[in-house]
């Protein structure tokens, strides 16, 4: 069995867009249209998961709660200081700074527009 997506809904697509693409080096694949919504389907570099972003025609007015079971997306980052860079360019913060967890491998925390925590992970590299 292989894992394919995860879905979440979104408040506003084209932030959601921006952040997976381009922060995240996701690319969009295909989009489908249901009855209610549309579905963006982003994967990732490796071509290995996707992200299915759904953009609900009726979207509630302050976005979607998220629950207390969902905890995060994680991916992993060649050099966590590019990174860096490249999210303080775009605009964006971390949630939590970069730091050693153990054997020299770095995670950091960020959050995408609709509030969702995504771990970035720097396995050192002997």
């Amino acid at each position: 069995m292989k894992f394919l997506h995860a879905m979440i809904r979104v408040k506003d697509l084209q932030k959601s867009l921006d952040f997976y693409e381009n922060l995240l080096n996701m690319t969009f694949v295909k989009k489908k249209r249901l009855d209610d919504c549309e579905l963006y389907y982003l994967e990732d570099e490796e071509h290995t998961a996707q992200i299915e972003l759904t953009y609900n025609d009726e979207t509630p007015e302050n976005g979607y709660e998220n629950g207390n079971a969902f905890g995060h997306f994680a991916f992993s980052v060649k050099s966590m200081d590019e990174f860096t860079e490249k999210l303080h360019k775009l605009g964006y913060e971390y949630l939590y700074e970069p730091y050693v967890i153990f054997s020299g491998t770095k995670i950091s925390f960020v959050k995408d527009p609709d509030g969702n925590e995504i771990e970035l992970i720097e396995k050192k590299h002997d």
